[in-house]
C-alpha cells in the first residue's frame, strides 16, 4: 500500500488508528480458522459509519481490496486478509445507542460484543437469545455477517431471526439503512436479509437493530449419559415428538467427554458413548413439567443415568461440559480444526457413526460434539498443520464428510459460514443455478470484486 494512501487513512481516522508495520499487522493476518493466513497492507480502526465509508471510498479509488474484521473469532476464514488489502477492524465501534423497552429492540454499533448485547438487555429484564460459543469475545456485526448460531438455536433460532435493521456501507462507499422497528414490513425486497450471512462480501455492516424478547423466568438443566449414540438420537426424536422444544439439546461423543473431563474436572464418566445436555426455560410451572418429561423420555430411550441440576450454579457447571468442548479438545494436538455440518435430525446417529468411520479410514483423531436438537455437528480434527501428510488426510476426510452430509440432505455449514474454508463445496450443495445467482448479486453490488474477495466463491 503506497504512502499517500496510508497518509490519507491517517487523516480519516487519526494516526494512532492506522497500523502498517509488519509486527503490528501480523495478529490481523488470521482468524480462528486453522492454517489460513494472509498479510494486510494496513489495518485501520474506524469509530463511525462515516469513517468506514470514507475509508471504503479511498480504497476503491486506489483499487485496494477491503476486508472487514471484528474480533477475528470466525471459523471459516471469513476475515483472513488477502495480501496487501485494507483491513477495516470495527472492534472499537462498540457503542450501544439504545435499548427500547417499548418496542423490544436494541440499536448498537457493529463492534459491540455479543455478550454485552445480552447484558444490556438483561438490565431491563429482556433477552437476546443467540449465543455462539464465542459470545464473550465475538462482535455482533460479525455474528450478523456470518448469521451465527449457538446452543439455544433449537428453540430461539439464529442471528437472522433477531435482525430488524442494519446500516451498511456498500463497496462504492454509499451508506444505507435497511429495515426498521416495525414487526410487520413487506415494502419491497427484504434487503437487510441479503446482508445477513453475506460474510462481508456485499458491504460492511456498521450498525444493527436487534429484536429482544422477554427473559425466561425459569431454567432447568439436565445431563443424560448413554452407552450408544443411537439411543441419544432416539431420545432427541422422542422429545421433539412430545411437542417439547427445549432451549438446548447438545451432545458430546466419547472422545470429547474424555477431553472435557481431563480439562475441567467436572466429574463426568469417561466411558460413555454420548453425553446429552438438555435445558428447558420459560414459565416455572412449564419448566418443571417439561424437565420431568424430558428426564423420563431419556430414561425410557436408554439413558443409563439422568441428572438434574439442583440450582442455577449447578446448571452452569453441567452446561460447562458442552461449553468447554472446543477448549478441551484444543489442548490435545498443536492444531485444532473445528468443522461444521448439519443434517436432518433423523440422520444424526448415522452421521456421527460415519464420522467415526472416516476418522479410522484416514487414521485421524476426531472428537465430535454439537447441537443434537437441530442436527448441527462439529467434527473436530486434532492434528498438526506442520505435518503435511496428516493435513492432506484431514482434507480427504472432510471431503468424505461433506459428500455424506449432502447425500443425507444436509448443508456444508450450519453456522460457521463458507469463507475460504468451505467455498470449494458450495456449488456441490447449491447447484449451478443458485450458485450463479449469488455471483450475479455480488457482481451487481461489487463489480470490481474489491470487498472481501475470494470469500464464498471466486469471481
Amino acid at each position: 500500500m503506497d504512502a499517500q494512501m496510508v497518509e490519507a487513512l491517517r487523516g480519516i481516522v487519526g494516526p494512532q488508528h492506522v497500523l502498517t508495520e509488519i509486527e503490528d499487522i501480523l495478529p490481523y493476518g488470521f482468524d480462528g480458522t486453522a492454517a489460513l493466513k494472509g498479510r494486510a497492507g494496513a489495518v485501520v480502526f474506524p469509530h463511525s459509519t462515516e469513517e468506514v465509508a470514507a475509508c471504503v471510498r479511498l480504497a476503491r479509488e486506489n483499487r485496494v481490496p477491503v476486508v472487514p474484521r471484528g474480533s477475528g473469532t470466525g471459523l471459516s476464514g471469513g476475515s483472513v486478509p488477502v495480501d496487501g488489502c485494507l483491513v477495516l477492524c470495527v472492534a472499537q465501534m462498540d457503542r450501544i445507542f439504545e435499548v427500547d423497552e417499548r418496542n423490544l429492540t436494541l440499536h448498537a454499533q457493529c463492534g459491540v460484543l455479543t455478550k454485552a448485547v445480552d447484558d444490556a438487555a438483561l438490565k431491563v429484564g429482556l433477552f437476546y437469545p443467540p449465543d455462539p460459543g464465542s459470545m464473550k469475545i465475538s462482535t455482533i456485526g460479525g455474528n450478523v455477517a456470518e448469521n451465527s448460531g449457538g446452543l439455544r438455536g433449537l428453540k430461539y433460532g439464529v442471528t437472522r431471526d433477531y435482525v430488524m435493521a442494519v446500516r451498511v456501507v456498500l463497496p462504492d462507499g454509499t451508506e444505507t439503512w435497511l429495515g426498521n422497528k416495525c414487526v410487520k414490513d413487506v415494502a419491497g425486497y427484504s434487503m437487510k436479509d441479503l446482508f445477513v450471512g453475506s460474510e462481508g462480501t456485499l458491504g460492511l455492516i456498521t450498525e444493527v437493530m436487534l429484536k429482544l424478547v422477554p427473559r425466561p423466568k425459569a431454567r432447568r438443566t439436565m445431563l443424560a449419559l448413554y452407552d450408544s449414540m443411537e439411543a441419544a438420537a432416539e431420545t432427541i426424536s422422542a422429545i421433539i415428538a412430545a411437542r417439547i422444544i427445549p432451549c438446548t439439546l447438545e451432545f458430546l461423543d466419547r472422545v470429547t467427554v474424555g477431553c472435557v473431563e481431563d480439562y475441567a474436572k467436572i466429574g463426568l464418566p469417561t466411558d460413555v458413548e454420548a453425553l446429552v445436555l438438555m435445558e428447558t426455560d420459560g414459565h416455572p410451572v412449564v419448566v418443571e413439567e417439561e424437565a420431568a418429561e424430558m428426564m423420563a423420555l431419556a430414561k425410557k430411550h436408554g439413558a443409563r443415568e439422568v441428572k438434574a441440576a439442583a440450582d442455577e450454579d449447578e446448571g452452569a457447571r453441567l452446561a460447562a461440559a458442552r461449553r468447554n468442548a472446543f477448549s478441551a479438545l484444543a489442548r490435545i494436538r498443536p492444531t485444532t480444526i473445528l468443522e461444521d455440518v448439519t443434517v436432518p435430525r433423523s440422520e444424526l446417529a448415522r452421521m456421527v457413526a460415519f464420522i467415526n468411520q472416516v476418522a479410522k479410514k484416514h487414521r485421524l483423531q476426531v472428537g465430535t460434539f454439537g447441537h443434537l436438537g437441530d442436527g448441527n455437528l462439529h467434527p473436530t480434527f486434532l492434528t498438526n498443520e506442520l505435518d503435511k501428510d496428516e493435513m492432506h488426510r484431514v482434507e480427504l476426510a472432510l471431503e468424505d464428510i461433506v459428500d455424506e452430509t449432502i447425500k443425507l440432505g444436509g448443508t456444508v455449514t450450519g453456522e460457521h459460514g463458507v469463507g475460504l474454508a468451505k467455498k470449494a463445496f458450495v456449488k456441490k450443495q447449491l447447484g449451478e443455478g443458485s450458485y450463479e445467482l449469488m455471483r450475479t448479486i455480488k457482481r451487481s453490488l461489487d463489480p470490481e470484486g474489491l470487498f472481501n474477495p475470494g470469500k464464498m466463491f471466486d469471481l
